[in-house]
């Protein structure tokens, strides 16, 4: 799924353009087989924050580099790990009085107030912020290469 709406965003942009190169990505965090997006409501944040709770959960990052000149094109999926402690009614009630979790797949931000509820990340720790850049510049050396 992040792969392919990675792509359709790069797509998008790159049949507006006849020269260089598109970038489209999509991130999604999944718990239990389940897909969790960004809280529509603070009851939703907090249901996800509750469910993420002393749990292990992957974030999966598609990226697509489309070439608009030559259209080549390359996608790939980044997955990191990521484990939050057990939290408290009172700090996902907290954190979610803080308005940082509405915007944010999975109703966290790593880089932000919820650094605090990470137990450990294995993985690409960029990516959990939201593009896995050293996969990015990979991509580029090969689509440059060629």
């Amino acid at each position: 799924a992040v792969q392919s709406l990675a792509l359709q965003k790069a797509q998008a942009v790159a049949a507006k353009h006849n020269q260089g190169i598109v970038l489209g990505a999509d991130t999604l965090i999944e718990l239990e087989g389940q897909q969790l997006g960004k809280p529509q409501s603070p009851e939703e944040a907090k249901e996800m924050l509750a469910k993420l709770s002393g749990k292990t959960h992957k974030v999966l990052t598609g990226v697509a580099l489309i070439d608009a000149e030559t259209k080549r094109t390359l996608t790939q999926v980044e997955i990191t790990e990521v484990k939050i402690g057990q939290l408290s009614q009172e700090e996902i009630d907290w954190y979610v009085e803080s308005g940082e979790p509405f915007d944010k797949a999975g109703s966290y931000a790593i880089q932000g107030l919820a650094a605090r509820f990470v137990e450990k990340v294995d993985g690409c720790y960029n990516n959990v912020l939201g593009l896995p850049l050293y996969r990015v510049v990979q991509m580029l050396k090969v689509l440059s290469h060629d």
